[in-house]
């Protein structure tokens, strides 16, 4: 389904990580990965990304209910290159990605040269100085 978004095509997969919920909730432990996708021509804007995101999620069943609720399928926009973006959604790069091992040990696994445009960081070293978590390769 990512391949079909317009203009975007799927140029990678990261391995599946299972983690516990954050914040922990009582939920059973979640799956995450991530995916690099390439813009075919020109620049993407990312509400239109969004949007794409948000309607692949709702074809999966996916409901928005409450806050950090249970989920079918969560799609996030992590970063656009080195884009920096506070205002509209989405935020650009994602304002809690670097603090994340779910979202970091995914992250490396795909696109390993990827820099944090404000950190000036990559993926791993950010997951290197992260405290221990709960996480492990599926």
């Amino acid at each position: 389904m990512l391949d079909s978004l317009p203009g975007m095509r799927l140029v990678g997969l990261s391995r599946w990580f299972e983690t516990a919920p954050m914040p922990p909730s009582g939920q059973p432990p979640y799956v995450n990965g991530v995916a690099a996708l390439l813009v075919e021509a020109g620049t993407i804007d990312p509400a239109e990304l969004l949007a794409g995101l948000m309607g692949i999620e709702a074809a999966c069943g996916r409901q928005r209910t409450t806050p950090n609720a249970a989920r079918t399928l969560d799609l996030d926009i992590i970063g656009i290159g080195d884009v920096v973006r506070d205002a509209p959604d989405p935020i650009l790069p994602h304002p809690r990605a670097h603090l994340r091992a779910f979202v970091l040990a995914p992250l490396a696994d795909v696109a390993p040269a990827w820099v944090h445009p404000l950190l000036g960081q990559t993926a791993a070293a950010l997951l290197a100085a992260l405290p221990p978590q709960d996480i492990r390769t599926l």
